[in-house]
């Protein structure tokens, strides 16, 4: 009950989830797996608006600027969308990738929906914003973000809507002697990423334009 108290006075709610150790992140074979939980709630609106933003692929880079450099939406077919976004994240280190995604929505009542997302392409960008901007090739990449799984969960009730997202990410384990450098990116990021993420959509729904809150820091 407290955390629907917090939530109903504007608090951001994440939770990690899964085995974690001192690093937040699970270890597997030559990387981590970081699985991160968050929730708002939206008051005064209905789950259509949340919808609304979430489907708005094509002004995404909009409502979830800086994060979101680029995005636009490359087919659809009724609720199952084929989505290019272009991601901007800085920790110590700027790292641009481009990817591809397959995303799904599913209508599970009149009142609740949910979504998945798949990263099918995910590439990292050497020089981006330059003329030797180029893809790096899966062998040339530093592995900041090798495969990404993210689940949407809506529901309308006591007088607006909760909005819950859970992302899941591989990245590559953190080298000895570099964690100085990678460290700060691969541990931190997924968790900053999807509090500013609840806020922008929570900011996009409720017309306040974007969060102009950046993870630079």
């Amino acid at each position: 009950m407290r955390c629907y108290e917090r939530l109903k006075r504007g608090s951001v709610e994440l939770r990690h989830v899964g085995n974690e150790d001192g690093e937040g992140a699970t270890k597997v074979p030559g990387g981590m797996i970081h699985d991160w939980e968050g929730m708002v709630f939206i008051p005064g609106v209905k789950l259509d608006q949340v919808l609304g933003v979430l489907q708005d692929y094509n002004k995404h880079s909009v409502y979830y600027a800086p994060d979101v450099e680029s995005a636009r939406i490359e087919s659809r077919e009724g609720d199952h969308f084929r989505v290019y976004m272009r991601f901007r994240r800085r920790k110590i280190v700027t790292v641009v990738l481009n990817t591809e995604q397959d995303v799904m929505y599913f209508r599970d009542s009149a009142t609740r929906e949910h979504s998945r997302s798949s990263a099918l392409r995910i590439r990292e960008v050497a020089n981006p914003d330059t003329k030797e901007e180029k893809e790096k090739s899966p062998d040339e990449d530093n592995g900041y973000m090798w495969e990404m799984e993210t689940w949407w969960r809506m529901e309308e009730r006591d007088g607006g809507v909760y909005v819950q997202n859970e992302a899941v990410t591989l990245t590559r384990d953190i080298p000895a002697g570099l964690g100085w450098l990678i460290g700060p990116f691969v541990t931190s990021i997924p968790k900053e990423t999807l509090e500013f993420t609840m806020n922008a959509t929570r900011a996009a729904t409720l017309g306040r334009g974007p969060l102009r809150a950046s993870l630079q820091h």
